[in-house]
């Protein structure tokens, strides 16, 4: 059975959401026979390389917030993933195009690292301070996930290197309906939108293995927190429980 997942390392929810998969598909009997593919999506394919400014200054500008709202929206995305365990930093982090991102985990599936070099993205991004939207930084990191350097050198230096999968990929998530990150489709009959509770994916796996037809996708789990595809990522207010189904 096959999992894809649809996702931007911009997107606090994907971080989040990939940990609540994961938990999930931990405890599902069948875990060794599903096979999980991590997509592209890019949240600001608007914005040019090497164009990075501060996440908080970002957010202020981008919901019309002071710096104080922003990092208090910030505070409460970061109880979520330090709830699953994640490390998140409020502050010092960078935002910025991640489309060499999604060329370099295109490259790492072709090895067999795709999950390797997402797992240390994410962390860089969230939980260290590391810009990921530096090409030597990015280097690094895929160096870390068992990627040949230069081969990684290669494939940044060159702009088109993948960049036809990377499109792929975001066509078949406009053509499936995908309007927010994350976005899991199970087999091609189930999707999950947004970074719904480990319980959800579990639900969904049970699902998606007693019918394996292909059909049309059926909604599980109703709406939860996500980023959309203009970079928005919703936030649940101070004190209120994330919204699950």
């Amino acid at each position: 059975m096959r999992v894809e997942i649809w996702s931007d390392i911009a997107c606090p929810w994907c971080y989040i959401g990939k940990a609540r998969f994961e938990k999930g598909l931990a405890g599902f009997a069948h875990r060794d026979r599903v096979e999980v593919v991590h997509r592209s999506f890019e949240l600001d394919p608007g914005r040019a390389k090497g164009d990075t400014e501060q996440v908080i200054g970002m957010l202020a500008r981008k919901y019309g917030r002071t710096p104080e709202q922003a990092r208090e929206m910030e505070g409460n995305v970061a109880a979520n993933a330090q709830a699953e365990g994640l490390g998140y930093l409020t502050e010092g982090r960078d935002h910025g195009n991640t489309f060499d991102i999604h060329r370099l985990l295109h490259l790492a599936k072709a090895r067999g690292l795709q999950d390797e070099l997402l797992t240390l993205a994410y962390r860089a991004n969230f939980a260290e301070e590391r810009s990921v939207f530096d090409d030597s930084v990015l280097a690094d990191i895929a160096a870390e996930a068992g990627l040949d350097a230069d081969e990684v050198r290669a494939v940044l230096a060159d702009p088109e290197a993948y960049a036809d999968e990377v499109r792929a990929d975001e066509q078949e998530a406009a053509r499936l309906g995908a309007t927010a990150v994350p976005f899991f489709v199970f087999d091609r009959r189930y999707g999950i939108s947004g970074g719904q509770p480990s319980e959800v994916f579990a639900q969904a796996l049970e699902q998606a293995w007693k019918d394996h037809e292909p059909a049309g996708l059926v909604p599980v789990g109703g709406d939860a927190a996500a980023c959309d595809a203009d970079g928005a990522c919703e936030v649940p207010p101070a004190g209120a429980p994330e919204r699950s189904a």
